[in-house]
């Protein structure tokens, strides 16, 4: 009997009552698992690249490269399901509603292994004529054809992965994923290094390690649900849709996956504005965009910690938290932007040089660094207000706004300043950043003033 309680002891010390005690002090214990993963997945991904670049040659580093906005753009509309998920399941741990939160569970698990699947479907058939649509050189297409179907044959396991630690997100659980992440990273890079170097199997080694750790990261998120003593149990006999939670997390999920679709195809015509610059320009552009990666990672943490801490004390009724929620999660990102973009800024060149030893190349990443990581917290801002309004329930504005304010604004910039030969420079079109997210932040603020009110009345009804 005692051993048994003091299990569950252990069990409950992942789970997190953000209905309660310092929002503050519970929302750094959230971010904290969060950013320590991103970065991690970033390390990952980059020793992936360092692996195939350094031992199998540059045409296959370029197949590995050159698929990176494709998988985005297959990948971002399922990820934003996810988000749908989170926002359910804490609204009813929150409630303590707890024959719905397991509706939920069973049915974004369902969701995570089916989506997985189509996508794992869609891409084997489809990659191949979409790399021709996409120019893909000749001497490449073979391998990136190659890479992207092995690729695609772990999007099951990638899904269930991320619906999976949606869930636990949801209760206030971000260590458990980390570990489990940390672990099939270590096997991700060990298995690069035995497929490429001693086999030589290429692009297919590095891809079918890729697959490998993840589907260990899905078994592990599986047996981690399935021995869960709480709500978000998962039991196998009980695997279901439940229409109507497929539904509300349909409601919330899909835009935030449009979304990401739209800011994947805006990023190409970006891409595209800088590529007008040069091969120097490009690989500056590149590694400070790499760089960006981990202060992003960092802040958007706060964007889930807004996110999960407005659903679960919505669905708690507690009103007078949410206000607060918003103050220590923007505060957070802006101590955060801030202190980490200017950082990067100041060792700037030192940090570029991992990336390239050509002088032009990293003065090339100074200028991009100059203007997009002194105003990242902007970004930061922005994000937070996103996840706001995303744990009231309100998803379809946040996503138009967004598309209007940080992608339509952004395009329209490039068609019209960046054109006029004054500001036809590069720094012009980096400029359209900051310029965008401070003009979509006030929107969102603005937008949170008025549903906000609605949603206390409901709480309050």
């Amino acid at each position: 009997m005692d051993r048994n309680r003091e299990s569950g002891k252990m069990k409950k010390k992942y789970e997190m009552d953000m209905c309660s005690g310092s929002v503050l002090q519970k929302m750094l214990l959230f971010a904290l698992p969060l950013m320590c993963s991103g970065v991690l997945q970033l390390l990952f991904n980059a020793a992936d690249i360092i692996v195939v670049g350094r031992y199998a040659g540059d045409n296959s580093l370029a197949a590995v490269g050159a698929n990176t906005a494709l998988i985005n753009l297959f990948t971002n509309l399922f990820i934003g399901l996810s988000v749908g998920a989170n926002v359910i399941a804490a609204r009813e741990f929150g409630a303590k509603k707890e024959a719905e939160l397991q509706k939920t569970v069973h049915t974004s698990m369902l969701l995570g292994l089916y989506s997985g699947i189509l996508l794992a479907v869609l891409g084997i058939c489809l990659t191949g004529r979409i790399l021709v649509l996409m120019q893909t050189p000749g001497e490449i297409l073979a391998l990136a054809s190659l890479y992207l179907k092995i690729f695609f044959l772990g999007m099951p396991a990638s899904m269930v992965y991320n619906f999976g630690s949606a869930l636990l997100r949801s209760v206030g659980d971000t260590r458990r994923p980390l570990y489990y992440l940390l672990a099939a990273g270590v096997i991700n890079v060990i298995l690069n290094l035995i497929f490429v170097i001693p086999l030589r199997m290429d692009v297919a080694g590095v891809a079918l390690a890729t697959i490998i750790s993840q589907y260990i990261s899905a078994i592990l998120v599986i047996r981690c649900l399935m021995q869960e003593k709480s709500a978000i149990q998962l039991k196998m006999s009980a695997l279901r849709f439940d229409l109507k939670k497929f539904s509300a997390i349909l409601q919330i999920g899909l835009p935030a996956g449009f979304q990401g679709i739209v800011f994947s195809l805006s990023n190409v015509v970006i891409q595209s504005s800088v590529n007008l610059f040069g091969e120097i320009v490009v690989a500056g552009n590149s590694a400070a965009s790499n760089l960006e990666g981990f202060v992003y990672i960092a802040m958007n943490s706060f964007y889930q910690a807004a996110l999960s801490f407005t659903s679960q004390n919505y669905g708690a009724g507690k009103k007078e938290r949410i206000r607060r929620i918003l103050f220590c999660a923007e505060g957070c990102a802006i101590v955060t932007g801030l202190s980490l973009g200017w950082l990067s800024y100041l060792f700037g060149e030192s940090l570029l040089k991992i990336y390239s030893s050509n002088m032009q190349v990293i003065e090339a990443g100074m200028v991009r660094m100059a203007i997009i990581m002194t105003t990242y917290a902007l970004c930061g801002m922005m994000d937070v207000m996103v996840g706001m309004l995303r744990g009231l329930g309100y998803s379809f504005m946040p996503m138009v706004v967004s598309l209007i304010g940080a992608c339509g604004l952004r395009l329209v910039w490039i068609a019209t300043v960046f054109r006029m030969p004054s500001f036809h420079t590069v720094s012009t079109v980096y400029l359209s950043y900051p310029i965008t997210w401070i003009i979509t932040f006030l929107i969102h603020v603005i937008c949170y003033c008025i549903v906000g009110r609605k949603a206390i009345a409901r709480i309050s009804s």
